[in-house]
């Protein structure tokens, strides 16, 4: 690897399962099945199965996709250190929304086993917090992320609706009350932009996941949290965290807070980060990348033939 080359590590969020998602990992890699077994000994299901069969229905519901991704990207993390032992560790990680825990777990500061157990309740409490009808999602393109927030507070009308994620140039999604969210997109188009409804089971990162954060705050208060081995970037405030003691308080302010994944990247371009590894399923953060900054270059790595093209993506 090339003495300039800055390596960052990325780990997706919600959205990005798929069945099937580790199942040629577990097969062909101790690591990455040992993973999966930790997993499901952890909740005392066979989540891996989850993963590997589905059905679709079954692992799109919250309380099972979160721990689900968390445990298939630590099984690609776990593969790929077996299969480049010699591989430098990375000057950042970061994971979007649901993936800072696979980045934290990366990291060594939070065990698999907890993590798993934190995201199946923080699944399920998330869930809860608003009852089904009641919340909506949209992700808003063609206006800049001033006006979206403009247009969030002259909508709101007495209820909430606000960014929840800024995920790249041009791409702001909204969460709030189902009435408010729609007004907003009204908005929108009548300023030229364009709001698309999300598909979602609940409105995350806004302040109607409140009662997800107070749920979640105990559980990880019994967390113990280790040395982070790699800074990883936290969703609330896209700035590089190295420091146990602060881990808990970011990762329950992501929960009713926005995801900053645009300035995350902007802050790992600036620091001269040249390749990142997506470690997980899927390839969204690879596109937002593109968007974000275009002098990183992003491989996305779920399988083996993935963590064989490491090495040379990395020279490249």
């Amino acid at each position: 690897m090339q003495r300039s080359t800055k390596v960052a590590w990325l780990f997706p969020g919600q959205g990005s399962q798929v069945v099937g998602m580790g199942k040629e990992l577990a097969a062909t890699s101790e690591a990455a099945r040992r993973t999966f077994e930790r997993a499901d000994a952890a909740l005392g299901e066979p989540l891996s199965r989850l993963c590997f069969e589905g059905p679709m229905e079954e692992l799109t519901l919250t309380a099972n996709t979160q721990p689900a991704i968390v445990a298939a990207s630590a099984a690609i993390v776990a593969a790929l250190r077996e299969r480049h032992p010699d591989l430098a560790p990375p000057v950042f990680a970061a994971g979007h929304s649901l993936g800072e825990y696979s980045a934290l777990c990366a990291a060594g500061a939070i065990e698999l086993e907890d993590a798993v157990r934190l995201c199946r309740l923080r699944g399920s409490a998330m869930q809860a917090a608003v009852p089904p009808g009641e919340g909506a999602m949209s992700a808003i393109m063609g206006l800049d992320a001033e006006a979206i927030a403009a247009i969030c507070e002259e909508a709101a009308a007495g209820e909430i609706v606000s960014p929840a994620n800024y995920n790249a140039p041009g791409q702001v999604v909204i969460a709030g009350h189902k009435d408010a969210v729609a007004r907003a997109g009204e908005l929108v188009v009548a300023r030229g932009g364009k709001a698309v409804p999300l598909k979602v089971s609940a409105p995350f990162h806004c302040a109607l996941m409140r009662s997800a954060r107070d749920a979640l705050a105990p559980a990880l208060e019994r967390v113990v949290i280790h040395p982070l081995v790699f800074p990883v970037i936290a969703n609330v405030d896209a700035s590089p965290n190295a420091d146990p003691g602060r881990v808990a308080e970011l990762l329950l302010g992501q929960i009713d807070g926005a995801v900053l994944w645009s300035a995350s990247v902007e802050r790992m371009a600036a620091e001269g980060v040249t390749h990142a590894l997506e470690l997980g399923p899927g390839k969204v953060l690879a596109g937002l990348g593109k968007r974000i900054a275009k002098s990183i270059k992003v491989l996305s790595v779920s399988d083996p033939a993935g963590i064989d093209a490491v090495p040379a993506f990395l020279e490249a």
